[in-house]
């Protein structure tokens, strides 16, 4: 039997994915001018989904985009399209941009925002990653201050992070890391960041400019359960070199061990214990129901 083509949730309706489209007047489309969430299914029930709308809504607030629909109605579109691709393991991707405008960026001649639901699958690193550790380097790209356009909003703008991208994928390695102005560690282009040095666990603050993380926030909660000394603080680029473990988090990189930054070997170059023990009961947390909503 063939498969059924992926349904993509556009302003109320359904579309097949080779038919979904928006119009080429979008401002998501013209100016980067939006929000978005990646968010995760596991085992039929959605991580974190709560935590995910309400940090959508915050970005949104925070760049004057009125999405024009409740949190309760966004999580039922989310559950809704998840239901309608028969999806229990899903990446998703909620999109919610400007709307249609003109050729101008005035946002005021844009007069209601469009709202698109993506359910699929991502995957940014094979297994074999997992457990090998990544390479990463430290890009030139420093990451956009608080006071301009901080990547504290969750905007559709990431062209600070695919330049860095380029030059990583230029270097043959995996992953970028930016610094912020001053030159303390940032986060990744699309992850935050953790070093591990003497027991201890320390990520960076979101005052650097990195995005307030909800899989990072969930790695902190679960390094205190374990009795893991683990807090925010300014990381340099001597810390991550010298550190005995180095990992990334996100929602779709969930959590990645690096084994190598800018040619400097990270420990004894390979995935440290603290970071194969935090991977190890992150699966547990994200497949327990408590932590999620069911899709139902």
């Amino acid at each position: 039997m063939e498969k059924q083509e992926l349904q993509i949730y556009i302003d109320g309706k359904f579309y097949p994915k080779s038919e979904a489209k928006i119009s080429v007047y979008d401002h998501g489309l013209l100016y980067g001018d939006g929000v978005f969430e990646g968010i995760r299914a596991y085992e039929g029930s959605v991580f974190k989904l709560r935590e995910h709308i309400d940090r959508l809504y915050e970005s949104a607030h925070a760049i004057m985009l009125a999405i024009g629909m409740s949190k309760k109605d966004m999580i039922s579109a989310v559950i809704r399209t998840l239901k309608k691709n028969n999806l229990q393991d899903s990446y998703i991707r909620l999109v919610v941009t400007r709307g249609k405008g003109d050729l101008g960026l005035n946002p005021q001649k844009c007069e209601k925002p469009t709202i698109i639901i993506i359910t699929d699958a991502i995957r940014l690193h094979s297994d074999d990653r997992k457990e090998r550790g990544i390479t990463a380097m430290i890009t030139w790209m420093r990451r956009d201050a608080i006071d301009a356009t901080t990547h504290e909003i969750k905007s559709l703008n990431y062209m600070n992070s695919i330049l860095a991208k380029i030059e990583a994928n230029n270097a043959s390695v995996e992953e970028a890391i930016t610094l912020e102005r001053t030159g303390y560690v940032c986060e990744g282009v699309a992850e935050n960041i953790f070093i591990v040095k003497d027991g201890a666990i320390f990520t960076p603050h979101s005052s650097t400019g990195a995005l307030p993380g909800i899989t990072a926030k969930v790695v902190l909660q679960l390094a205190r359960k374990l009795s893991y000394d683990a807090r925010e603080r300014n990381i340099s680029a001597f810390e991550l070199f010298t550190a005995d473990e180095v990992f990334f988090t996100g929602t779709a990189a969930e959590i990645i061990p690096v084994r190598e930054i800018n040619k400097r070997k990270i420990g004894d170059g390979r995935p440290g214990p603290v970071t194969k023990r935090l991977m190890g009961e992150f699966q547990k947390v994200v497949r327990d129901p408590k932590q999620g909503m069911p899709i139902k």
